[in-house]
């Protein structure tokens, strides 16, 4: 991903001076640099990046919906079968670490209903080959336990074993990776999310005997190039060619650890990496990407964008601290977006509780004091595969979608947060259980779908809910109101976000940075005329509910310009440097 990263050598000063005077000579900028438009109105944007218009539906394939079963391979694994494998727990609870059938073929099927959503992007856990078998090493895991391997399976896809190639229970005779990615494009318009891992292949020792695929790393043809051979890191041998692949430390459980230093490694995964794009990859997710230095990934990145110098990257850096896992969208660390970590807490701590404060939600938002090399970039999320699932009620998840989506970030929605799907659990004890056609033709009547769907369908509908400059007004108690303000060129939109999570209608009154002019709910229609006579907007939301109301002119209120002008000065000014 590019990155906002403008504004070489200009002076704050300068760039002040030119968003209140105004400018009528045109320049060619960086995409993301601060500029006036041609309009003499000043520019006022989070962010430029193409990719700020996508929402992103996260999926476990294996998990989702079983579309073929002729590629279920229900034999597989011999002695240390490798499907349907039930962890049993209390009171008739399951989770299960076998493949359960969901395939390429069950995410087309359904992909008119992501799209429904209002989602433009689908995301996929792994799609590489992974070992056939359950991996016999390690410790035995059981339900409810953290950090075993023993006894699972490669149905989540991170154990690859070979990058090149896809994993034998996803495709289909009649739909190749390719295929699903071009039908996913040409026929939803749902861009594809390539799930990308360099830190570890499988588990690769402590196995009570040595199994295939486990420690190995195939290449594009078929041909063995690093074996761990179920020997333990510290026993690896550096001048051995099958274990120059990997560090002689131990690395995640019993996961093979990439030597970061080894060119191999790079042209490897640039190798990989490159065909999967070429076959219609539009964005990379980077797994654990904390597990590796920056150099790796700046050399690997920097390879993928000779080819594609505009691609989207965001990584998973599983941390709650800020300052920290912003130091992957440094430039010279690679410059790519992340998972906003800190986020997740806050919006989990606001929305699992009904006595929260909307306030406290504030602290992870960093809008303009250079934390992060752009906010507006990080994808935001209230959940995912490797921990808990938000454990908030039916109204928590409106409330949570509500804020996600009219919020600065990209969002990404986990499956089944739509249903409230197994909630409050972690990875052994159901998160991530089996979907299924049933349930998804369930979640079409239920209110968390209803009510994503709307919101979902506001953000996709609006310049301002994914570019815009967020300027806060009032967070207290179960209500919040805030602008999203993007002004470029000939393109101007205000909205207006007011957020309710408490069980009964709230009121809002409205008055503080009101630009005049007609306003229209983005949902209902309705519009509201702002001028000299009525500077004043009077709005009743309904319990866990959200209004926005947008208004395509120019900012005209003399306070809201100038809190936009220090926003977009002090954002762009940390950007370049």
């Amino acid at each position: 991903m590019n990155l906002s990263r403008a504004l070489t050598l200009t002076s704050v000063s300068t760039i002040l001076s030119l968003a209140i005077f105004g400018c009528t000579t045109s320049v060619d900028q960086p995409s993301n640099s601060f500029v006036m438009s041609n309009q003499q109105s000043p520019a006022f944007y989070g962010t430029l990046n193409p990719y700020a218009s996508e929402s992103v539906y996260f999926l476990l394939t294996d998990r989702f919906v079983d579309g073929d079963k002729t590629n279920n391979h229900e034999d597989q694994g011999g002695k240390h079968p490798s499907f349907d494998v039930p962890l049993n727990g209390p009171d008739g609870q399951q989770a299960n670490v076998g493949y359960l059938g969901g395939d390429f073929k069950g995410v087309l099927n359904n992909a008119e209903y992501i799209k429904n959503m209002g989602f433009t992007s689908v995301w996929l856990t792994p799609i590489y080959d992974n070992p056939d078998q359950a991996f016999n090493g390690g410790e035995k895991v059981a339900f409810g336990e953290y950090y075993k391997d023993g006894g699972k399976t490669g149905y989540h896809g991170y154990w690859s074993n070979n990058f090149y190639q896809v994993d034998e229970h996803l495709p289909s005779k009649d739909l190749s990776f390719a295929d699903l990615t071009k039908q996913l494009k040409e026929k939803y318009q749902l861009n594809f999310v390539l799930d990308i891992v360099g830190n570890h292949g499988s588990p690769s020792y402590s196995m009570a005997e040595d199994q295939p695929k486990f420690g190995e790393i195939y290449d594009q043809d078929g041909q063995l190039i690093a074996d761990h051979q179920n020997i333990h890191p510290e026993k690896l041998d550096p001048k051995n060619p099958l274990h120059a692949f990997y560090n002689t430390h131990t690395g995640l459980a019993q996961l093979s650890d990439i030597n970061e230093n080894n060119e191999a490694v790079l042209d490897y995964f640039e190798g990989a990496y490159l065909k999967w794009i070429a076959q219609g990859a539009h964005s990379l997710r980077v797994d654990t990407i904390k597990e590796m230095p920056h150099h790796f990934w700046k050399k690997l990145f920097d390879r993928i964008r000779q080819h594609h110098p505009e691609i989207f990257i965001f990584g998973e850096s599983y941390s709650y601290e800020a300052e920290f896992i912003a130091e992957h969208t440094r430039p010279e660390n690679g410059g790519v977006s992340v998972l906003d970590f800190p986020g997740r807490k806050a919006i989990t701590e606001v929305f699992e509780s009904a006595d929260s404060d909307f306030s406290n939600i504030l602290s992870y938002l960093h809008l303009d004091d250079g934390v992060y090399q752009n906010p507006y970039e990080l994808m935001t999320f209230y959940d995912n595969h490797d921990m808990e699932r938000m454990n908030a009620t039916d109204e928590g998840f409106i409330d949570a979608n509500n804020w996600l989506f009219t919020a600065r970030g990209i969002p990404v929605v986990y499956y089944g947060s739509e249903i409230n799907f197994m909630t409050g659990k972690p990875e052994h004890k159901g998160n991530r259980n089996y979907l299924g056609q049933q349930r998804i033709e369930q979640a079409k009547n239920h209110v968390i779908h209803h009510e994503l769907t709307n919101i979902a369908h506001v953000r996709k509908n609006s310049v301002a809910l994914q570019r815009g400059l967020q300027v806060n007004l009032d967070f207290k108690g179960d209500v919040a109101s805030f602008y999203r303000v993007y002004q470029n060129n000939d393109e101007n939109q205000t909205a207006l976000v007011l957020l309710n999570k408490s069980d009964s209608e709230a009121e809002f009154n409205i008055d503080e940075m009101l630009s005049t002019g007609l306003w229209t709910d983005a949902i209902l229609g309705k519009e509201y005329k702002i001028d000299s006579n009525n500077l004043h907007l009077n709005i009743k939301v309904k319990g866990h509910g959200a209004t926005v109301l947008l208004l395509n002119s120019p900012v005209n209120n003399a306070e809201l310009r100038a809190q936009l002008v220090a926003q977009q000065g002090k954002l762009h000014a940390a950007i370049s440097q």
